[in-house]
């Protein structure tokens, strides 16, 4: 069988492999995120190829986005480092679900929009989880509960941080301390009259999209879970 090629940016022909298709989907989602936009013809063009191409490679768009799936959950990366008590465990994993959807935004749609029974996407974003949480000490059926706040907390905080650019951590982003400066103004600038509370708590509120906030959440319910942990001893 004839080995599919697809033009490399020099113009010549070089290996078309399902990775590349995947990642180029990837590209193109969370760029847009939105999953509407991306269509196979539009990923076609993307890689210089046909869309018969891909269709020899994936039957259609619902196995990309199965792809897409694998790719990101089935990678989502863990500290090797063993967690000392649970709350370091819940700590850790509410990091890693919004690194990864911030890395691929992408995937929140994904996961709002779709149920993958792939046992590669299974294995990293569920089973590794509740694996790093048992070991941590926390019993199998509240495990369960943790993983199922943290990953609906990640989704709805991610789905709200990514179109308000002064999100994320200030310090590490110039652009997005800019963003943070001017939202800041914006509700300062509102009539006194109408919007007293948000004029007087602006430096406050523009805290609600930030990486802070995100943990605020985590830690009032690592409160929670240490207190059920009490309750059974």
């Amino acid at each position: 069988m004839a080995r599919k090629r697809a033009q490399s940016g020099r113009g010549r022909a070089a290996p078309l492999t399902p990775d590349q298709i995947i990642k180029a989907a990837l590209r193109i989602a969370d760029v847009e995120a939105d999953l509407d936009q991306l269509t196979v013809r539009r990923l076609a063009s993307e890689l210089n190829v046909g869309t018969m191409t891909l269709y020899s490679y994936f039957r259609g768009k619902e196995n990309i986005l199965d792809g897409m799936a694998d790719h990101v959950l089935g990678r989502m990366p863990l500290p090797d480092e063993p967690d000392d008590t649970p709350a370091d465990a819940i700590r850790m994993v509410a990091r890693a679900f919004l690194a990864m959807m911030r890395e691929h935004p992408s995937v929140v749609r994904i996961f709002s929009t779709r149920v993958t029974d792939s046992r590669t996407a299974l294995r990293g974003a569920m089973e590794a989880v509740l694996d790093r949480l048992v070991a941590a000490g926390i019993p199998g059926e509240l495990a369960v509960r943790c993983y199922g706040f943290l990953i609906t907390y990640a989704i709805g905080f991610v789905s709200y941080q990514i179109p308000r650019s002064w999100g994320g951590d200030p310090d590490s982003d110039e652009e997005l301390a800019e963003a943070r400066r001017q939202r800041v103004h914006f509700y300062k600038g509102l009539p006194a009259t109408e919007f007293p509370h948000m004029v007087d708590l602006a430096d406050t509120l523009v805290d609600l999209p930030s990486d802070a906030q995100y943990m605020a959440g985590v830690e009032a319910f690592v409160q929670t879970v240490e207190a059920a942990l009490k309750n059974t001893r």
